[in-house]
């Protein structure tokens, strides 16, 4: 559907909101000119025009939107005394939102919010002295946000504010990529490789992130900055062989100072990977929670979305996690892959609540352009099945005694829904939080990796190591340099985020 703009370059905004609520429609956006009126469009035509005017005290915000042949208006406005980017953002998404409403069969979730963090809101809103309740009424008066997903929201920041409390000024976390997989499956998009065609190059790919590991440990003393939560993920970090994971875990505790490290996870995904040798192996090297990770417990869905175990494989290693020591585990399950349906998903649920896992995130199915499913989208159940799938997962959970600790969205989401990391005990993930919530620095290593560097409560820099792994390896002493250089900017004073401060950015 075409979007015009008329006395605004807001695009980004509305066009993310779009996609939201109109997620089956490509989005073309054209610039206006304030005096265009009316696009001169052939009858029959869906399109969107979002208009921004300043008048002598307000700014008002309208929208009007064609489709069907039906044509929806809504305003908003905004004392120019009041005006800030946000705030005018926010009446010309509200206006929106508001056009579009009679278009859409029932209200969405997220109401009029499209960003994929929308704990910012809430996080900003407690640390500048609200309430749960005040936070609460936050989403729903000013973004039409529905009673579940407040929530959600309100409670994953109370779990943000926990997590940033634990935070000091000098402190990072660290993320270590190792973006190969035994097999890919259907849903993904990750930049990995499979293990079997990679060939010859995981192990040079390995020896170069030694070297990146070496460096960034020996910058970070230098820096006086302390690693406060460590991340091995991937791909399938235990693609690697036993003597690989040893060679790796090992340069990690000669090269990083683990004094303040409260959180040490593994990503052990893919439950193939996994066997009693490896997974000591990770608990008597220091890792202290791995994720075991299923997606579905149905093996038909499994073959269908292309994991060649079972089942019975995810309970295999499951148990012999625990044998090896490890009392913090995850458990992924995917609502809305292909072959599934609600009974299905309920069932993948009770099986892996069954086994008590301490974590269980529950994402929804994206379909992301470089997954094999963007392409051939059979099998897909539907919005309301999938709205199903995910409601049930929230209220087994929280029968269960499971919280949701932090969340997230993602574009193409099916039915516009959102992941959630749930739960027990108060045994959440660090790093989930730190990353997603952009609390403090994140310093990330290996192919495709993206490290954040905290300029202020309000801004960031990234910077991303080369994208594909043969590529990594081919420049590894330009990504030396530049890690050198940004631990270097760190100790050179730019602060990090101070918990007690709020950002400027909506979500």
């Amino acid at each position: 559907m075409k979007l015009y703009l008329c006395g605004h370059t807001d695009r980004y905004a509305l066009e993310q909101l779009q996609l939201c609520l109109f997620p089956l429609e490509p989005v073309e956006t054209a610039e206006k000119p304030p005096a265009y009126r009316q696009p001169r469009l052939s009858e029959g035509t869906d399109y969107a025009v979002s208009r921004l005017s300043r008048g002598a005290r307000f700014l008002t915000a309208t929208a009007q939107i064609t489709r069907g042949g039906v044509t929806t208006h809504a305003v908003q406005r905004l004392a120019l005394t009041n005006e800030t980017y946000a705030l005018r953002r926010r009446i010309l998404q509200r206006a929106y939102y508001l056009a579009a409403l009679p278009h859409l069969p029932a209200p969405p979730p997220w109401g009029a919010l499209s960003g994929v963090r929308p704990i910012k809101l809430t996080t900003r809103h407690l640390l500048e002295g609200g309430t749960p309740a005040s936070a609460d009424r936050l989403l729903r008066d000013t973004f039409f946000v529905t009673p579940a997903r407040r929530k959600l929201c309100v409670r994953a920041s109370e779990f943000t504010l926990e997590a940033a409390s634990l935070l000091e000024p000098a402190d990072v976390s660290v993320y270590i990529g190792i973006p190969f997989c035994p097999t890919r499956c259907a849903y993904c998009s990750f930049v990995s490789q499979t293990a079997g065609s990679a060939g010859t190059l995981l192990a040079p790919y390995l020896e170069c992130l030694l070297r990146e590991i070496e460096t960034v440990g020996a910058a970070l003393r230098a820096a006086g900055r302390s690693v406060r939560t460590l991340y091995i993920g991937g791909g399938t970090p235990t693609v690697l062989s036993a003597g690989q994971l040893r060679l790796l875990m090992e340069a990690i505790n000669r090269h990083f100072d683990r004094s303040r490290l409260i959180e040490y996870t593994v990503e052990g995904g893919r439950p193939d990977t996994l066997d009693p040798e490896k997974l000591r192996l990770l608990r008597d090297l220091g890792a202290d929670r791995i994720s075991i990770n299923p997606q579905t417990m149905n093996d038909a869905v499994l073959r269908a979305v292309g994991r060649p175990h079972t089942a019975a494989d995810v309970e295999r290693a499951f148990d012999q996690a625990v044998q090896a020591g490890f009392t913090s585990i995850n458990m992924d399950l995917i609502a809305g892959l292909t072959g599934d349906d609600p009974e299905s998903f309920e069932q993948s649920l009770r099986r892996v609540l069954a086994l008590d896992p301490s974590n269980v995130t529950v994402h929804t199915l994206a379909l992301k352009k470089g997954a094999d499913l963007f392409q051939h989208r059979t099998g897909l159940p539907d919005q309301a099945a999938v709205e199903t799938m995910v409601r049930t997962a929230d209220e087994l959970l929280a029968l269960r005694g499971y919280e949701p600790y932090y969340l997230y969205r993602q574009k193409y989401m099916s039915g516009s829904l959102e992941n959630v990391g749930w739960c027990r005990d108060g045994d959440r993930c660090l790093y989930n939080i730190y990353m997603m919530e952009e609390l403090h620095s994140i310093l990330a290593l290996g192919g495709g990796a993206v490290s954040k560097r905290m300029l202020s409560p309000t801004k960031l820099e990234r910077q991303c190591n080369p994208k594909y792994p043969r590529e990594y390896v081919a420049r590894i002493e330009d990504v030396l340099t530049a890690k050198r250089n940004l631990i270097d900017a760190l100790a050179a004073g730019e602060t990090d985020l101070n918990r007690k401060e709020a950002t400027d950015y909506e979500n």
